[in-house]
């Protein structure tokens, strides 16, 4: 058994540190054939489109306040709430609405491991400040090690895909 995994970069290009996760899937190699990477910027509806295929797990790639200092890495699960919610930061474009519609659509979320980074500024500006572009390579290195333990544990006979995405507890900065 292989693993389909849809790994999105999200956020908004034109607001500096927001554009984060475009820029860290934009420099992902490729994976394979069962890894899909896609730059959704501030598509959300496009998102919850493609979340309505079968995926074994989803890798959010984005920018997020309030997680320690600029340029800090965080990798941690997308805990859904009470109301199967997943409890993201809402900004340019809001994980939990296009989670919301993906339920509304019929659709059932993947396990969602986030690879998330801390901005110095969301203002309306590109490019990214320096603290933020100095975590786009170990952030590229953070997908990857994910992808990898995703596929290690679905070519173990009767193994769950979904154990793979345990995170590995990294937080940097």
């Amino acid at each position: 058994m292989t693993a389909r995994v849809l790994v999105a970069g999200i956020g908004n290009i034109f607001l500096g540190d927001d554009g984060f996760g475009p820029e860290v899937v934009r420099r992902l190699p490729p994976h394979g054939e069962t890894v899909r990477v896609v730059d959704y910027g501030i598509r959300g509806m496009h998102l919850a489109y493609d979340l309505l295929d079968p995926w074994d797990a989803l890798v959010l790639v984005d920018a997020i306040p309030d997680r320690g200092a600029p340029g800090a890495l965080s990798v941690f699960h997308a805990e859904p709430d009470a109301t199967g919610a997943a409890q993201l930061d809402a900004h340019a474009m809001n994980p939990d609405a296009v989670f919301a519609s993906v339920r509304a659509l019929g659709g059932t979320l993947p396990p969602t491991v986030v690879v998330g980074c801390q901005v110095r500024s969301v203002e309306e500006g590109i490019g990214l400040s320096e603290p933020v572009l100095a975590a786009v390579d170990p952030a590229v290195a953070a997908v990857s090690e994910v992808l990898t333990r995703l596929s290690a544990g679905a070519q173990e006979p009767g193994a769950d895909p979904r154990e793979a995405l345990a995170p590995s507890n990294r937080s940097e900065g």
